[in-house]
């Protein structure tokens, strides 16, 4: 088996969503032994949002009202089949619901899809923020029929980033479908069907967690 690291390094210099602080790194010794402090927001790197991100009051079994976190979910929320669906030819445009359908037998069979925009190439550049394709809200509805545990994106968010309404975000999270935001090396992944996995740390009622996301093939 062939396994391909989907994730970026955590560095004080990676792109983070604008307004939002870069990880500090403070190396230590402590009693001889080095040790990194590191201040960083949960949405981070390649990292997962959970519902609780953006949804509200979304969950009635919950004492708080509130919808889950990533340490509500069992442990086998964070892998299972995926395919890519390239959409680098999208660029500046929408991912739309006519462009899916021709997914759609692949999407039925799968857990996790993951979108290959090429954006990844743009990291650490003012132009990673803005053009990358994006669903419509049809689309992004559409998905949300499947069985789907996940969707990946090379990308810094699955709406553009000028839009704070985040309607995409909310469609898909209010039907506790993870988003794996800011992915790479998608492009080194099969055309076929392969096991994908994007294990978060175990924090604590956690809205979103950095991810080592890994594509496992063969």
């Amino acid at each position: 088996m062939i396994l391909i690291d989907l994730s970026h390094s955590i560095s004080p210099d990676i792109s983070v969503f604008p307004g939002t602080e870069k990880p500090v790194f403070e190396r230590k010794e402590i009693e001889g032994y080095p040790e990194v402090k590191i201040t960083m927001y949960t949405h981070t790197a390649t990292h997962i949002d959970a519902p609780i991100h953006i949804i509200k009051g979304a969950r009635p079994d919950d004492p708080f009202g509130r919808a889950k976190c990533l340490d509500d979910f069992p442990v086998d929320k964070f892998m299972g089949k995926a395919i890519v669906i390239d959409c680098k030819h999208l660029a500046g445009k929408q991912i739309t619901l006519d462009f899916l359908r021709q997914f759609e037998d692949k999407i039925r069979k799968v857990e996790f899809i993951l979108f290959n925009s090429g954006w990844s190439a743009k990291w650490k550049t003012d132009a990673y923020f803005e053009g990358f394709p994006t669903l419509t809200i049809e689309a992004a509805t559409w998905l949300t029929e499947f069985n789907l545990k996940g969707i990946g994106l090379d990308s810094i968010s699955l709406d553009p980033v000028p839009d704070l309404t985040l309607p995409n975000h909310k469609i898909v999270l209010a039907k506790e479908i993870l988003i794996i935001e800011n992915m790479c090396n998608i492009d080194a992944l099969p055309d076929t069907e392969f096991m994908f996995q994007c294990f978060p740390l175990k924090i604590e009622r956690a809205d979103g967690s950095p991810v080592r996301a890994v594509g496992m093939v063969g």
